[in-house]
């Protein structure tokens, strides 16, 4: 491990002491490989940090158990046994978090783990994933609604059938629009917001939702339009969305309609990109969990082939926003520019190089390697 203390156990962290903490859970498939790739980017990144904001370093906190992804639940197990470790492991990984940030860690790293369990835990925790898309001089700032509907919900089991049951609540569709207008203050700075649209099936909850919203409107004193996501689809393809749209949707539109959007919004492959996901519930104290947008790829592990770009794009974000590294994400973003101009990428971008091939050329590309080389070039990363 290059860099950065490496504890296994929460109790064994400092987590009162001056050195930024930053969590870490790993999953099954190509999880341990992207686990390395993060510490090792973080690590090195946060090695520039100023001896007054801490020393130096940062201490990453890893997550005792290795969460499954679905191939490695599938595999060997029946139906019962998959309700039972996915049961668990969203048990585990709930209860990590809740002590994590109860001892004022603010960020997580999660590389994919078993969907089920996870949006077990996103209900529990409330959370929403925020992206902010960009494209020819228009944004987009997407709020997915991950602590309520049929991804959250949970499943019986009888002869033949499953039967899942979900929830949605004023309460939490109040607090999902309450930070989703948040970040869009955050987003564009000078409050022009463009249009505000949330794409749910209202139509199936009798006239429930619908009702939160409008009266969401009034609360907020903005105008919030809500639509069913096919209008939204027809609406997008007649004549897009206009400028600084703040998009809040359920996640069962949202998820599948991802890849859409970043065409029209973003400039890069789901498997390069990373994302940001809030937890609502004030006991989390707003914890933020990064993880790539791309899942477990089971059928890369161990071989050093999986893409790293978006887990490096998270250490950046992890770097900058809760390490004390300003200036961290412009540094990576330009050292990655500088690979694609080499040619240095793993084979599912058309390239021939390993996972860590492309590691150790964008570290040399940063001009840093871990906690004993030189200081960084402030300029290289915005500023002192």
């Amino acid at each position: 491990m290059s860099g950065g203390t490496v504890r296994e156990a929460v109790g064994a962290s400092p987590l009162g002491g001056v050195r930024p903490v930053i969590g870490l859970a790993v999953g099954h498939g190509t999880g341990p490989e992207l686990a390395d790739v993060f510490e090792r980017v973080l690590s090195a990144l946060a090695s520039g940090r100023p001896e007054g904001a801490g020393g130096g370093g940062v201490d990453v906190v890893r997550s005792p158990r290795l969460y499954h992804s679905y191939v490695s639940l599938r595999r060997g197990h029946d139906v019962a046994a998959v309700q039972r470790l996915t049961a668990e492991d969203a048990e585990h990984y709930e209860a990590w978090c809740r002590d994590l940030a109860g001892r004022g860690t603010t960020a997580v790293f999660r590389t994919a783990i078993n969907a089920q369990s996870l949006y077990l835990v996103r209900r529990r925790l409330r959370a929403v994933k925020v992206d902010l898309l960009s494209a020819d001089g228009r944004s987009l700032l997407l709020v997915r609604d991950q602590a309520q509907g049929f991804y959250t919900g949970e499943n019986t089991h009888t002869a033949g059938e499953v039967t899942r049951t979900l929830a949605f609540s004023r309460e939490i569709t109040g607090a999902v629009v309450e930070h989703a207008l948040e970040r869009a203050r955050r987003a564009w700075p000078d409050g022009r917001i463009g249009r505000i649209v949330m794409a749910y099936k209202f139509h199936l909850l009798d006239g429930a939702f619908d009702a939160w919203v409008a009266d969401l409107s009034e609360r907020f004193g903005v105008r919030i339009e809500v639509f069913q996501p096919d209008t939204v689809n027809r609406n997008l393809l007649a004549h897009g969305l206009p400028d600084r749209t703040l998009l809040i949707a359920g996640n069962e539109w949202a998820d599948i309609m991802h890849v859409m959007l970043l065409d029209r919004y973003g400039s890069d492959r789901q498997e390069n990109r990373c994302t940001e996901n809030v937890c609502l519930d004030p006991a989390l104290r707003g914890l933020v969990e990064y993880q790539t947008v791309h899942g477990s790829a089971d059928d890369l592990a161990g071989r050093d082939l999986v893409n790293p770009v978006a887990t490096v794009r998270a250490a950046a974000l992890v770097a900058e926003h809760h390490a004390g590294c300003p200036g961290a994400v412009a540094a990576v973003e330009t050292a990655l520019a500088v690979l694609d101009e080499r040619g240095v990428r793993t084979p599912d971008l058309g390239g021939r190089h390993s996972t860590g091939d492309v590691v150790d050329a964008l570290l040399d590309a940063l001009d840093v390697s871990g906690p004993d080389a030189a200081p960084r070039d402030a300029a290289l990363v915005g500023g002192p």
